[in-house]
């Protein structure tokens, strides 16, 4: 059976924040299978602000897209045709591909996988929280942040999707919990339904060094870092001795990169022994079964809470790209490519109906 691919390809690169007309909509044919292959229907994509930075002709943990070239996303598909052993027709794979509407995918791909979909979890939770935005936030907090009970936590873009997640999980290992925010409404969201202790609005408090000292007298022995620039400066020099800072995002200079923050504090790193450490969640391989089943249990059970927002149809995604580069959105960010995939919101209310 032929399959046509609808796909969404760089037509100009952006400068700062992108914009429609960076993007173009074509169509190709989809190749014949190789042996070790798998063809996916793509039903989700997750929107991740690192591919921000992919967009721009400058170097960084995966090559520069093209002009031309495939946006680069993370992609839940059914498995249409496999000539793979480990697929079937009907399984749900995921794996770093593109926005596009059907998926070939090969063993060594970035987070190529057989997801066990569970039939009482709607299908966007595998790309949310218990996908590779939960799994982000687990393996950053326990094997790179070392985290410990009793730890003081600050959580950077703690209404996102990584530190929404993450900030949870630090308050159910028995951390005291801070989250940074850039809206009042945020801050409202990561106390009051996510049970983060408080949270710190950067765009409206006169002083974040100030904030951050009030909230952290006693200085912060573990600091999430998804957004760099200003705020981790500010964070340096009231980290403890021998503090812990997992990078996962530079969030802030993802729309600036040929100028990006100057740091005027790295040398606290020295003076307070910080170990700081960059890192890619699809390298701990060992932990992703550990993680996805604490995931899925704590989403089950209630208490880990899944935000999430959700756009509809490939030709709406490069506006949902837009409105999370542009701080727009809560939680996660996806698109799922027709209405009947199953959301969260869609989960709750039959739960509660």
């Amino acid at each position: 059976m032929a399959f046509t691919n609808r796909r969404i390809v760089l037509q100009s690169r952006p400068s700062g924040l992108p914009v429609a007309e960076n993007f173009r909509i074509e169509e190709v044919a989809v190749p014949d299978l190789e042996e070790g292959q798998v063809l996916l229907e793509n039903r989700i994509f997750a929107i991740d602000p690192a591919v921000r930075g992919m967009l721009d002709d400058v170097k960084s943990y995966l090559p520069p897209v093209p002009i031309g070239g495939l946006i680069p996303t993370m992609v839940l598909g059914r498995v249409v045709a496999s000539r793979n052993p480990d697929f079937r027709e009907g399984d749900y794979g995921r794996a770093f591909i593109g926005w596009e509407t059907h998926s070939v995918i090969a063993p060594g791909s970035v987070g190529f996988e057989n997801v066990n979909v569970a039939n009482d979890l709607p299908l966007t939770a595998y790309m949310g929280a218990c996908g590779w935005s939960g799994i982000t936030a687990y393996v950053g907090l326990k094997r790179y942040g070392e985290m410990r009970t009793g730890d003081e936590v600050l959580m950077s873009a703690a209404a996102g999707a990584v530190g929404s997640v993450g900030g949870q999980i630090a308050k159910l290992s028995g951390c005291r919990v801070v989250g940074t925010v850039s809206s009042d409404e945020k801050a409202r969201i990561v106390t009051d339904e996510l049970g983060m202790d408080a949270a710190i609005n950067y765009r409206s408090c006169d002083s974040l060094e100030d904030e951050i000292d009030r909230h952290f007298p006693n200085g912060i022995d573990l600091y999430f870092d998804n957004v760099g620039g200003a705020t981790l400066d500010a964070v340096l020099p009231r980290m403890k001795a021998f503090g812990r800072i997992p990078v996962c995002g530079m969030i802030a200079n993802y729309n600036n990169q040929t100028d990006p923050y100057r740091l005027r504090n790295i040398w606290q790193v020295l003076v307070n022994r910080i170990t700081m450490r960059g890192f890619l969640a699809y390298e701990a391989a060992d932990m992703l079964h550990e993680a996805e089943t604490a995931l899925a249990d704590w989403v089950r059970t209630g208490k880990l809470v899944a935000t999430e927002n959700v756009a509809t149809g490939l030709d709406a995604t490069p506006d949902a790209f837009i409105r999370l580069m542009t701080g727009q959105t809560t939680g996660k960010t996806l698109v799922r490519l027709d209405e009947n995939v199953s959301t969260l919101a869609d989960w709750t209310a039959a739960r509660h109906g």
